[in-house]
This record gives structure tokens, C-alpha cells and sequence, in this order.
């Protein structure tokens, strides 16, 4: 066995392959980036080396740097976690040539699966069914229109290096070919340095199932049954969970089959997906899936794996890169269902935006019966705009899927982030989502019901807690007038609640919005966990500051404050001007002053935290003024655009 491993990551996935390291008696190195110089997977490691500035191109993706630490440090093997550089063939090589054993397959089974053309090619030539489309290497824009209008929309393009989401767009209609291949190939370049696409015919109600496999050195293949991680957005993987529901023997047989016929066909060593694209339109068929790619790492999902298995993969990564083998395939039991969260620090509200920033408040449900959490960050860290904003992964397991859903829920529950905003909310929505929990599942799910899904603001109950705080605190400061003021809340900086207030002994009577709310609040002193509301309890906990009142609710924190008398201006030229929602590179600039744009038509494109994101006309008007041009580097709330006064274009 290995005496000492340096791995060649960060955050969560590095800490997590330490803690096996640790147990196995592996002395462990990180390496880190000018901005994680105080990270816990540093702190937790045997020794770290400094690899350069915060982006990750001058230090997590710097192989040269990663491998001049290897040496220095002594290190005899590296784990490159995923993401950076655990998918790059020559960082394998460069490995492999220094006498460092790469943990992971060799340098040619990398290339043979990194694009995805190539792989489909081969995987037919294995006979593995794959989806129809184009594979090959012309890659002129008419000319990849042309095989997309053969192919039949809709159609999606992918890049061929692409992977995490990245790289994919779906095209509806011919005439939107074009400019989505242009987006999607411009992403490419910047996520994989490379921007070649296929096209793949889009299969209407699609499921993504994978099944993990592991192969060693003697050649032997193995799968571990299947995940299911059709629960996504854009491409990225929101829920995952193992085994998938609705799957029979025979199809499972079929799959697993398939996914080891693909291993062996580039003769793979160590973790590896391989992901099917599955007609969902009915029942699971043993002809109803088709070879997606192969992803040549450990996967973010694989701990739902590890809990209905009983396995630790890094552990078996670890034996076969040393030289061991895989256990026989009869050995690999399947027990009870698991189910992961992935907890990002984003915005569900203002559409999925990344949130960056100090996490003063970082309460994690640990010590729960049957739940485990993987994190890259503690409370006092930050959420950086240079890496990627996961802040944990919720893994429930339970004896059956609804135990796993009942738990994940409690999980959510317990679950408290601030001032950085999370998608816990959405989350929660997502396990109670009456398809979901009947497991009605496709890839598209998400985007057919964002307007369940998809949290517009803060619920009324935490209003009313909200609400109840405030009374409870000002009746100490003043016993003669408890509520002074009585027009209204103003909720996360933006949306403005009214609401009425009669207090009488334990009763809480609010009108929110025209809608009232009545309830009987049997416990709610600050800080406690329990709220009866329309006599249904509902945990919680709440936070007071100087001027406000945090409310944690199922996975959400929403913060509430007295209206000031000085706010009435607050937001008065909000609908005129365009700012930079977070820190971010411009990467294309659409508009020019006095041009005449509609309600939703981009502006500009920023790129932040490895995504694009597309800023558009709040308003029917014209362009006044740009302060930004494309490469700029621009901070969270700088003006990047403005339009003229409504009455100024008028004239």
C-alpha cells in the first residue's frame, strides 16, 4: 500500500478521500490555492503545499505545480478527486512517467472515453446501443445545423470534452440552432479547452441512470448496480439516488451488462460511470437505454452507492491502484435505498444565481440516524467565486425509498446557511413534489414544474414567525406598545411584505398579502425548533440581529425586517439599471448605447463560478449608457448597464 497520498484537489471531495487515507494509514498531502490557505482540507491534511494564485488555471489545474509538490513532499501516489484534472490523460501520463501511480485508469482508457465521440464510435463497435446522432469531425456550423435538421428536432449539443453539465444546450427549432451552438461552444472553451460538439436526438421524458464499475489490473470488471440522477437542472444533477426506482432484474441485468461490456472494451482499471440515456415514457425496457458516456473518475454521487453497498469506493480505489483486485461480482450486495442532496450556495429565486460570501451560519445535520454529510466548508469559511459553490452533499439512507425521502427531509429540516443563500428550499420541494415521490421521473421535471419547485420568495409561515419574534422581543423592550409599527415587512432587501398583526395571549393572527393566516403558536421562544401553525407543527429555528429576524425553515433562511422611514426611495431606480449580480468576467457585451431593447432581451453574458450567466432588459426601453466592455473583470453590484427614463426614450 501506498505510504503517502497527495491529493490533487480541494473542498469536499479532498476530504472526503482523506478520511479513508487517514484510516488505512496513509499519510495524506494537500494542496491548495492562495484563497484556501485557511480551508478545512487543508487543516486536515498531514502536510499541504501552496500551488499559486485563486484561480484554479495558475494552481488546482497547474499539473507541473501538482507534480513538483508530489516530488517534494514524497509522495508515491495521487488521488485527483473530480473535476480539475481527474479526467486529463496527460496529467495520468505525466503521472506515470515521474513514477507517481496515478490513482485511476490508465492515460489510454481517459482518452478513449474523454470525448464523447470518439467513445461512441467505440462503444459501437462493442455493441453497446447508443443515441442516434452525429459523431463525426466536421465541425463548420452549417454543416453541424445540417445533421441536426436530418436528425429531427429536438436535438441536444454536447460538447465532446464537456461533463458536470457543462457544454449542453437543447434546441427546439432549426432556427435557434445557431445561436445556441455558439453558446455552447464558447462555454466549451472556457470549462474544457475545447470547443468540439456532437449532436445527439434529445429523447422526449429521459432518465439518466448510470451503473458504477471498477476494474483492476488482471482485467477482471465488476459493476455496483445503478443510480438513478434524473433530478436535474440545466444538466446538472440536483438528486441522486441508488437503486432506481422502477428497476426490474432483467433490465438491471441488461444495463449492469452493458456498462461492463463498455469497461472491458477500453480494458478499464480503478472507478468508473458509465451513463445511459433511458426512455422514461413507460416502464423501464431492456431495449429503452442508450450509452451516454463514460465518466473515467469517482463520480460526486458516489455515496449513495457506498450506502447501499456497504462499500468505501476510495478504499477499493486505493487497493487497485496498489495492485489488488476487485471482489467477485457475487459478492456486491444490494441493500435499502439512499438518496443525495447536493446543497449549493446559489439563489433559487433570481434564477439559480451563485451566492458567494462569508457563511457566519453553517449548521449542518450531523448526528442524525441515517444521515451523512460530506462538506468542503465550515461556519467562519467562505464561499469563493473561483471554485465551484457546493457547500455539502445530504446523504440519507433508509430501509426503502420513502424511508430514504422521509429522512433526506428531516435532514433539509435541520439544515440552517447565512447570510449565503442555498437551494435548500428547493430541495425540499423537489423530495415532496407528488411526482417525484411517485417517482415520475424524467430530466425535465424540474422545468416543467419550476413554478411548484422553485421557491418565489419567503413563505408565509416564516412571515408569521417572523412576526412572532418581533413581538416577543419588543414586549420586553416595550410593555406598553409591542408593535409599533404596523405597515409592513420588508423581506431579503427586495420584496415587500404588508401584513396585520393581532396579538392576543398565545394567538398570532396575520394577513399576508390579502391572505390570512391564523394559528396558534404553542412554542415559539427564540431559538427553539417547534412552531405549531393552522395547528400543524413545523420546525424551525430563529435568529435575531439588531434590526431583523432570521428565520430557518425546511432547508430556507429568510430574513425579515421592520420597514425603515428612510427606505421609502429604496430600489426607486432598480427597474433602469443593471447590475452585476456577483463578482465575474464579461465575456460578450450585446448591446451599444442607444439601442432599443424589449423586456428579456440579454444584454450581456457573465461568467462566474465555471458558468454563464445571462443578464437580461428588466424593461421595454432604450440603452443609456454601458460601463462595461467584454473581458472586463466587474465585482457583485457594479452598474454594468443603464436605461434611459421611460420618458427620456419617449422623447
Amino acid at each position: 500500500m501506498f505510504e503517502t497520498l497527495l491529493i490533487a484537489n480541494r473542498g469536499e471531495i479532498a476530504r472526503r478521500v482523506m478520511r479513508t487515507a487517514k484510516r488505512m494509514g496513509i499519510r495524506t498531502v494537500a494542496v491548495y490555492s492562495e484563497a484556501d490557505a485557511e480551508a478545512p482540507h487543508v487543516k486536515e491534511a498531514d502536510a499541504a503545499v501552496l500551488l499559486g494564485p485563486a484561480p484554479s488555471s495558475e494552481s488546482y489545474l497547474r499539473a507541473d505545480k501538482i507534480l513538483e509538490a508530489a516530488r517534494q513532499i514524497g509522495a508515491d501516489a495521487i488521488h485527483p478527486g473530480y473535476g480539475f484534472l481527474s479526467e486529463n490523460a496527460e496529467f495520468a501520463q505525466a503521472c506515470t512517467d515521474a513514477g507517481i501511480k496515478f490513482v485511476g485508469p490508465s492515460p489510454d482508457s481517459i482518452r478513449a472515453m474523454g470525448l464523447k465521440d470518439r467513445a461512441k464510435k467505440l462503444m459501437e463497435d462493442a455493441g453497446v446501443p447508443v443515441t442516434p446522432g452525429y459523431h463525426g469531425d466536421n465541425q463548420d456550423p452549417e454543416h453541424l445545423k445540417n445533421a441536426a435538421d436530418a436528425i429531427g428536432y429536438p436535438v441536444l449539443i454536447k460538447a465532446v470534452a464537456g461533463g458536470g453539465g457543462k457544454g449542453m444546450r437543447k434546441v427546439e427549432a432549426s432556427t435557434d440552432f445557431l445561436d445556441l451552438l455558439d453558446s455552447c461552444k464558447r462555454e466549451a472553451k472556457s470549462s474544457f479547452g475545447n470547443d468540439e460538439v456532437l449532436i445527439e436526438k434529445f429523447i422526449e421524458n429521459p432518465r439518466h441512470i448510470e451503473v458504477q464499475v471498477f476494474g483492476d489490473s488482471r482485467g477482471r470488471v465488476i459493476h455496483l448496480f445503478e443510480r438513478d440522477c434524473s433530478l436535474q437542472r440545466r444538466h446538472q444533477k440536483v438528486i441522486e439516488e441508488a437503486p432506481a426506482p422502477g428497476m426490474t432484474p432483467n433490465v438491471r441485468a441488461a444495463m449492469c451488462s452493458a456498462a461492463v461490456q463498455a469497461a472491458k472494451a477500453v480494458n478499464y482499471e480503478g472507478a468508473g460511470t458509465v451513463e445511459f440515456i433511458v426512455d422514461g415514457s413507460g416502464a423501464l425496457r431492456e431495449d429503452g437505454f442508450f450509452f451516454m458516456e463514460m465518466n473515467t473518475r469517482l463520480q460526486v454521487e458516489h455515496p449513495v452507492t457506498e450506502l447501499v453497498t456497504g462499500l468505501d469506493l476510495v478504499e477499493l480505489q486505493l487497493r487497485v491502484a496498489a495492485g489488488g483486485s476487485v471482489p467477485e461480482q457475487d459478492e456486491i450486495r444490494l441493500k435499502g435505498h439512499a438518496i443525495e442532496a447536493r446543497l449549493y450556495a446559489e439563489d433559487p429565486s433570481n434564477g439559480f444565481l451563485p451566492s458567494i460570501g462569508r457563511l457566519d451560519i453553517l449548521d449542518l445535520p450531523r448526528g442524525i440516524d441515517g444521515v451523512r454529510v460530506d462538506s468542503g466548508v465550515e461556519q467562519g469559511g467562505e464561499v469563493s467565486m473561483h471554485y465551484d459553490p457546493m457547500i455539502a452533499k445530504i446523504i440519507a439512507f433508509g430501509a426503502n425509498r420513502d424511508a430514504a425521502i422521509e429522512r433526506s427531509l428531516a435532514a433539509l429540516a435541520a439544515t440552517r446557511v447565512y447570510p449565503v443563500k442555498t437551494n435548500g428550499g428547493f430541495l425540499g420541494n423537489c423530495l415532496r413534489d407528488d411526482d417525484f415521490q411517485a417517482a415520475r421521473l424524467s430530466t425535465g421535471l424540474i422545468a416543467e414544474k419550476a413554478e411548484t419547485l422553485i421557491p418565489a420568495g419567503a413563505p408565509k409561515r416564516d412571515a408569521a414567525l417572523a412576526a412572532r419574534a418581533f413581538l416577543e422581543r419588543d414586549q420586553v423592550a416595550n410593555s406598553n406598545d409591542p408593535w409599533a409599527l404596523k405597515d409592513g415587512f420588508r423581506a431579503n432587501a427586495d420584496t415587500k411584505i404588508r401584513i396585520r398583526l393581532e396579538y392576543e395571549g398565545d394567538t398570532l393572527d396575520v394577513a399576508l398579502s390579502a391572505a390570512p393566516v391564523k394559528g396558534r403558536t404553542l412554542s415559539a421562544r427564540l431559538g427553539e425548533d417547534t412552531f405549531i401553525l393552522d395547528g400543524m407543527a413545523t420546525s424551525g429555528r430563529i435568529v435575531t440581529e439588531a434590526e431583523s429576524v432570521i428565520v430557518f425553515s425546511d432547508g430556507r433562511a429568510s430574513r425579515f425586517s421592520l420597514p425603515r422611514p428612510d427606505a421609502a426611495a429604496d430600489g426607486a431606480d432598480a427597474g433602469g439599471l443593471v447590475k452585476a449580480p456577483m463578482p465575474g468576467k464579461v465575456l460578450s457585451l450585446n448591446v451599444a448605447e442607444g439601442d432599443t431593447v424589449t423586456k428579456g432581451q440579454k444584454l450581456l453574458v457573465l461568467e462566474a463560478m465555471k458558468m454563464e450567466h445571462a443578464l437580461a432588459a428588466p424593461r421595454d426601453g432604450v440603452i443609456a449608457s454601458v460601463s462595461i466592455a467584454a473581458g472586463d473583470q466587474v465585482g457583485e453590484g457594479d452598474a454594468l448597464v443603464t436605461m434611459a427614463e421611460e420618458d427620456e426614450a419617449a422623447a
